[in-house]
């Protein structure tokens, strides 16, 4: 316990490479011995593992900033906008944001993500070899590239762009000053890029999400190129890591259980269903929010500038919120799940993602309905965002 606020301690590197399934267990053990605890690795700070306390701060965005992305990282001299954005600024961004994330601007998108998804299906099959790596010959390129596109950057540059995104997201280190500077290194890396394309765009606009965003006007003045390059770097973190990731574990549990893979196969009509559930189960943000002013949660004091934690899958697997949480039900209702957040900072782009798992799952299965892990793969997941850094997949030539 902690001597000072009587709150349950732990010690551990949140963001460590561990066995598959080792993090959503272990926050599922925290969760069945209290609902938050002080972690003392590095500077400190609060995590919360349940519904109710996870609720609590995603909904009081005046006393739970989100200015920051990692508890690791106080005072940032980076913000992601508008993730990293605040009260009206914030909500500016999100309206002028929003039609281009709208179910609508998602629908016009079906015919060239369902193409994708088939291109990069054929490609595996062609090869002739009834084996692929999931993750590296297909998740982490199938969302990757649609979101280069929406964006205005070259596809051929996607293995740089991964690269940059792993360091910034999955870099994992016991020398807090040696991750900060390969994050560093990465998004300065990214933004340069970017400020090439931007300054192009001034000149040039076309139809992609940066030539739009130059055009927005927040809080009566309009964007500037330092605010557009903040924008960029959070829709490069988003576009290129969270569906690639959730298809990680949405194959790796139809690989595992083939009596789900057998009923989607049979009736594709469950797979929007399936999608919300492995979201739940397998839900993989960790967000983290500093703390404005004096406060408690669920009986723990927090102190104005403590810095807090919450894994949404703490959430989406309490058994005070959903139940038999820990077991997967495709056809789970209702389904009420915070895996793209809740309150003000929801996911923007979740409407595009849930359509990009469907179309994924439904070619793939027509193509590669049985499939299986490759015996012995030595599986491992990411701990700053849960998600598995390869998946070797196997199936039989039909």
């Amino acid at each position: 316990m902690d001597s000072a606020s009587g709150c349950p301690v732990q010690d551990f590197n949140y963001r460590e490479l561990k066995p598959a399934g080792t993090w959503h267990a272990a926050y599922d053990g925290f969760r069945a011995e209290a609902p938050l605890y002080r972690n003392e690795f590095g500077p400190g700070f609060w995590t919360v593992v349940n519904h109710e306390g996870i609720l609590h701060i995603l909904q009081r965005p005046g006393i739970f900033s989100s200015s920051v992305v990692t508890v690791l990282d106080p005072d940032p001299k980076y913000r992601w906008i508008p993730e990293m954005l605040d009260g009206s600024e914030h909500m500016e961004w999100r309206k002028q944001l929003g039609p281009l994330f709208s179910p609508q601007a998602v629908e016009r998108l079906e015919e060239k993500v369902r193409t994708r998804a088939v291109e990069l299906i054929d490609s595996i099959l062609a090869k002739g070899t009834d084996s692929c790596d999931l993750m590296a010959e297909f998740a982490q390129r199938y969302p990757t590239t649609i979101f280069l596109e929406l964006i205005g950057l070259p596809t051929d540059e996607l293995d740089q762009f991964m690269e940059w995104e792993h360091a910034i997201l999955h870099s994992s280190s016991e020398d807090l000053e040696e991750l900060a500077r390969i994050r560093a290194e990465a998004m300065q890396a990214v933004q340069a890029r970017f400020a090439s394309v931007i300054a192009e765009r001034r000149v040039s606009p076309r139809d992609d999400i940066i030539s739009r965003a130059q055009t927005f006007v927040v809080e009566g003045q309009p964007v500037s190129d330092a605010d557009l390059l903040s924008f960029c770097l959070l829709m490069f973190m988003a576009g290129m890591d969270t569906v690639s990731v959730t298809l990680g574990w949405s194959f790796h549990h139809l690989a595992t259980h083939p009596e789900d893979r057998a009923r989607i196969v049979e009736d594709p009509e469950l797979i929007p269903s399936a999608i919300e559930e492995f979201l739940r189960a397998y839900a993989i943000v960790i967000p983290a929010r500093k703390v404005l002013q004096d406060t408690e949660v669920q009986g723990c004091p927090m102190k104005a500038g403590d810095m807090v934690n919450f894994p949404l899958s703490a959430s989406t697997r309490d058994e005070a919120a959903f139940l038999d949480a820990a077991t997967v039900d495709i056809e789970r209702n209702p389904n009420n799940h915070v895996a793209f957040g809740a309150g003000p900072h929801r996911c923007l782009g979740s409407h595009l993602a849930r359509r990009e798992l469907r179309i994924a799952l439904e070619e793939w299965h027509k193509r590669i309905p049985e499939y299986r892990v490759v015996a012995g793969a030595e599986l491992l997941e990411t701990g700053g965002q849960l998600g598995l850094t390869s998946l070797p997949l196997e199936w039989n030539r039909s």
